[in-house]
């Protein structure tokens, strides 16, 4: 590539595209993390061009105004809430010749919007985190922030992502995995999985969407009464649900960041029981604002074997840039991997920029070291 159009010329700064929204039910949560991200970028260091996907799948040039994406009076922001046209698109390039991103309304000329060197993808949940995106920008060439296609899938799948885990040897709770045909062509015989989870390892039961996060559509289930509306509320996210058996003990994730000589782990921090919530769902965490404790109060070799635990997480699904890794500490001192999330939320309350923080890189650090391991990385097989 020639000095003219390298990500690293003198000439200009990278500009960086946080693409945010998106499909999902994680919408929201997408956008307030954007609103963070934008906030936090050096733009003495970078140009900044933010791109929000719409509920309806549409690429829109979005103000750059980070007050308009909180969560405010309980009130949920959107990207239609952010763009000015209810038409006009933002389209990416299709090919590694180009990495020109182009701006379209009816009616108009299309309008040239510059090179983008690296994509900054925040989006949360299917169509976006799941692989989709990271594939399109593998296609046109495009550096990108965070985890590749094989490990954004592994990532969003949590039925693939137990497998994976397993393989590796990490420790994983007791689940079953119903999936939509056998729903829809058997659903006593679904139910029987469930029943007999319940039978061996007790109620209640969690039942959850299987490609889904931020706490969306998780039931927590004491007995066979509420099984089938459970089931019902996680399929409204997800045909494809995973019911797991409560784990008895305490909540506790970590934090990996990709540094130039490998990953490395940051100090842990607990989720405790939250009082007015059955569990750590979706209002605890973005509208009641639940907090985790931070670092973790636990031993020396309890921090080491979790930091440990963490980055074979990471390096089992070939994950890349950052990973949340969540466990649970059992009442018999043994750490047990639930899930990691591969594009952690990063909001204000957001656990995994908490973490780093206090392991001793600020929130404009953190951002920083995301987007120049992208810059580094190439796109392709690697």
């Amino acid at each position: 590539m020639s000095s003219e159009t390298s990500p690293q010329s003198p000439a200009r700064k990278p500009r960086v595209a946080v693409v945010f929204g998106g499909r999902s039910s994680e919408h929201a949560i997408s956008v307030v993390t954007a609103g963070a991200v934008l906030r936090a970028i050096d733009r003495t260091k970078y140009d900044v061009l933010p791109i929000g996907i719409t509920s309806d799948g549409r690429w829109a040039l979005t103000a750059d105004d980070p007050e308009r994406m909180a969560i405010t009076d309980r009130a949920l922001p959107s990207v239609e809430q952010l763009t000015d046209s209810p038409e006009g698109g933002v389209l990416l390039p299709v090919t590694p010749a180009s990495r020109e991103v182009v701006y379209t309304e009816p009616g108009a000329m299309p309008k040239a919007l510059g090179e983008v060197d690296v994509v900054f993808p925040v989006l949360h949940g299917p169509f976006g985190e799941d692989g989709t995106l990271q594939g399109m920008l593998e296609l046109a060439g495009i550096p990108y922030v965070g985890a590749g296609v094989l490990s954004s899938a592994v990532g969003q799948d949590k039925e693939y992502m137990k497998l994976v885990f397993t393989s590796f040897g990490l420790p994983v709770g007791p689940y079953v995995v119903i999936r939509p045909r056998e729903w829809e062509n058997d659903p006593a015989a679904a139910r029987k999985k469930i029943v007999d989870l319940a039978g061996e390892h007790g109620w209640p039961l969690f039942v959850k969407p299987a490609r889904a996060g931020s706490s969306v559509g998780i039931t927590k289930v004491d007995d066979l009464s509420g099984l089938d509306e459970a089931i019902a509320e996680a399929q409204r996210h997800d045909p494809k649900i995973l019911v797991e058996s409560l784990l008895r003990g305490r909540e506790i994730e970590c934090g990996v960041l990709e540094f130039e000589d490998g990953p490395r782990a940051s100090v842990p921090a607990e989720i405790p029981p939250v009082s007015a919530h059955d569990f750590y769902d979706f209002e605890a965490k973005y509208i009641d604002s639940a907090s985790g404790i931070v670092p973790a109060p636990l031993s020396e070799e309890e921090t080491h074997r979790i930091q440990e635990l963490a980055v074979r997480a990471f390096d089992a699904a070939s994950c890349e840039g950052l990973v949340r890794a969540d466990f649970f500490l059992t009442e018999d001192g043994e750490f047990v991997i639930n899930e990691i999330n591969t594009m952690p939320g990063f909001t204000p309350i957001s656990m995994y920029p908490l973490m780093w923080q206090k392991t001793g890189v600020s929130y404009p650090e953190l951002v920083d070291l995301l987007i120049q391991a992208a810059l580094r990385r190439p796109t392709g097989l690697r």
